[in-house]
C-alpha cells in the first residue's frame, strides 16, 4: 500500500512539473540548444558591430536594391506574428474549444515575432539613432510612421494578451513550485500581483481578455495592410497593386498556421505533451492550413495573372525574371513546394498526422520566407526610371556574410525568446477560470482540470 502511494505521488509530481513546463534539472539538450542560439547571436552581433562601424557599405544594398533581406525578414516576422490573432482571437471568439491548448503557444510566437520585426527594421536603418529621429520628426503623411505606430500598438496588445492568459498559471507557479531558485520565486511573486483565483478577479480577467481579443483583430489586419502599403506606395513593378493588402494578410495567416504546427510538433515531442497536443489538434490545424493556403493561392493567381497577360515594359521584365529568369528556381519552389504540393498532400488524411504535418509545414515556412525575398528584391532591380552610369554591382544583389549573419541572428533571437518563455512559464494553459481559489501544494492533483 505504501509503495502504491509513493508511486502515485511520484506520478503526480511528474505530471505537475510537466504541465508547469519545469524540470528539476535543466537537461543537457536544453543547455546545448541555448548555447547554439547564443553562438549564432554573438556572430550576428559582431556583424552588426561592423555594420555600425563602417556603415551599410558592408551590405550588398545599393541605390537599386535599397531594401535587402532585412526587409524580407521584417515582412516575414510580421507575417508570423499574425498567428496570435488567428488562434487567440478568431478561433477563441468563434468558440472553437479544440484550439485552447494552442493559445499560449501562439501568443508566445506572436510576441517573439513582433519583437524581432521591430528590431530588424532598426537594423535596416544603418544607424540605430535614426529611429529616434523618426519619432522626433514624426510625419504622419509617411507610411513608415503608420507602420511604427501600428507595430507598437500590436506589440503592446499581444504582450498584454499573453500576460493576462499567463496570470493564473503564474500564481500557480508561485504557490506550487517550491524547489526553484530564489530569483524565480521572487519573479513569480511579482508577476502574479496577488492573484488568488477569486471569482471577482476571474470575471475582470475574462472581460478584459475578451475586449483585447476583439481589439487585436483590426490591429492585426491593419499591421499587415499597412506593411503592404509601404510597398504599394513605392513605384516599382510588382508593387503597384491594390491587391497587396489582402495578399499580405492571407499569406500571413497561412505562414502563421504553419508556424504553430511546427511549434506543436516540437513541444509535443520534446516536452512530452502528447496527451495535451493530440493528433486531433494536428487534424484541425492542417485542415485550417489547407483552407488558408487555398485563399493565398487565389491571391497569388490574381497577383500575377494581370501582369503576365499584358507583359508590358518593366512589369514584363519583372515577370519574365520570376518565371524563367534567375529567380525562377526560387519562384517555382515557392509556388510548388510551399503552396500547391502542401495543399495536395494535406487533403489526404495520412499526411495530417503529426510528423508529415510537421515536415509539410517546414516547406510552407521556407516558401513563405522565400516569397518575402521575391516580393522585395526582384522588384527593386527593375525601376521604372533607371539610374544612369551606375556600377555594374548595383544591378545585382547577393547578400554579404554580414547580412546573413544578422538575419540568422534575428531567427536565433526569435527562437531564444520562445525557448526561455516556455522554460519559465507553462506552455499549456493549466487552470480553468472556474476552478476554486489556489491552495498551496507541491504538486497538481489528479482532478485538477486543464484549460481545454
Amino acid at each position: 500500500m505504501k509503495q502504491a502511494d509513493q508511486k502515485q505521488q511520484k506520478y503526480r509530481t511528474k505530471r505537475g512539473k510537466t504541465l508547469l513546463g519545469h524540470n528539476v534539472n535543466t537537461s543537457l539538450k536544453y543547455k546545448l540548444w541555448v548555447a547554439f542560439l547564443l553562438l549564432v547571436i554573438v556572430i550576428g552581433l559582431y556583424a552588426y558591430y561592423l555594420q555600425i562601424k563602417y556603415g551599410l557599405i558592408v551590405t550588398a544594398m545599393r541605390d537599386y536594391t535599397s531594401w535587402g533581406i532585412y526587409i524580407s525578414n521584417f515582412v516575414f516576422f510580421v507575417a508570423i506574428s499574425l498567428v496570435g490573432s488567428l488562434i487567440s482571437s478568431i478561433l477563441k471568439l468563434n468558440k472553437n474549444e479544440w484550439s485552447r491548448p494552442l493559445t499560449r503557444i501562439s501568443e508566445i510566437i506572436a510576441v517573439s515575432a513582433i519583437i524581432c520585426a521591430a528590431v530588424i527594421i532598426i537594423v535596416d536603418m544603418g544607424r540605430p539613432d535614426r529611429f529616434f529621429y523618426v519619432i522626433k520628426h514624426l510625419r504622419i503623411q509617411s507610411p513608415i510612421i503608420w507602420d511604427v505606430i501600428i507595430i507598437t500598438t500590436y506589440l503592446v496588445i499581444s504582450f498584454v494578451l499573453l500576460y493576462l492568459s499567463l496570470l493564473p498559471d503564474i500564481a500557480l507557479c508561485r504557490d506550487r513550485l517550491t524547489a526553484i531558485p530564489k530569483w524565480k520565486k521572487k519573479m513569480y511573486k511579482i508577476l502574479a500581483i496577488n492573484w488568488s483565483n477569486h471569482p471577482e478577479q476571474i470575471a475582470i480577467l475574462k472581460k478584459i481578455t475578451r475586449i483585447l481579443a476583439i481589439t487585436v483583430l483590426p490591429v492585426a489586419f491593419a499591421i499587415h495592410t499597412i506593411t503592404s502599403w509601404l510597398f504599394a506606395t513605392t513605384w516599382r513593378p510588382g508593387w503597384d497593386s491594390t491587391n497587396l493588402g489582402p495578399y499580405f494578410v492571407s499569406g500571413a495567416f497561412m505562414a502563421g498556421a504553419a508556424a504553430i504546427i511546427i511549434a506543436m510538433y516540437l513541444l509535443r515531442v520534446h516536452l512530452n505533451l502528447k496527451k495535451y497536443i493530440t493528433e486531433h489538434h494536428f487534424e484541425k490545424m492542417t485542415r485550417l492550413l489547407v483552407l488558408l493556403s487555398l485563399v493565398y493561392l487565389y491571391f497569388n493567381i490574381n497577383e500575377y495573372l494581370g501582369p503576365a497577360f499584358k507583359m508590358v515594359g518593366v512589369e514584363g521584365e519583372h515577370i519574365t525574371e520570376l518565371f524563367t529568369g534567375k529567380y525562377a528556381p526560387m519562384y517555382w519552389f515557392v509556388q510548388l513546394g510551399g503552396l500547391i504540393l502542401p495543399i495536395a498532400f494535406l487533403i489526404f488524411k495520412p499526411f495530417r498526422k503529426p510528423l508529415p504535418a510537421f515536415i509539410i509545414s517546414i516547406f510552407v515556412i521556407l516558401g513563405a520566407w522565400f516569397k518575402r525575398f521575391l516580393i522585395v528584391i526582384p522588384s527593386l532591380q527593375h525601376p521604372y526610371l533607371p539610374i544612369q552610369g551606375v556600377d555594374e554591382s548595383y544591378l545585382h544583389y547577393i547578400p554579404t556574410w554580414e547580412e546573413w549573419a544578422i538575419t540568422l541572428s534575428s531567427f536565433a533571437w526569435f527562437l531564444l525568446i520562445i525557448t526561455v518563455l516556455i522554460k519559465i512559464f507553462p506552455v499549456i494553459p493549466i487552470l480553468k477560470a472556474e476552478t476554486k481559489p489556489i491552495v498551496k501544494s507541491n504538486s497538481l492533483q489528479d482532478d485538477e482540470p486543464l484549460l481545454f
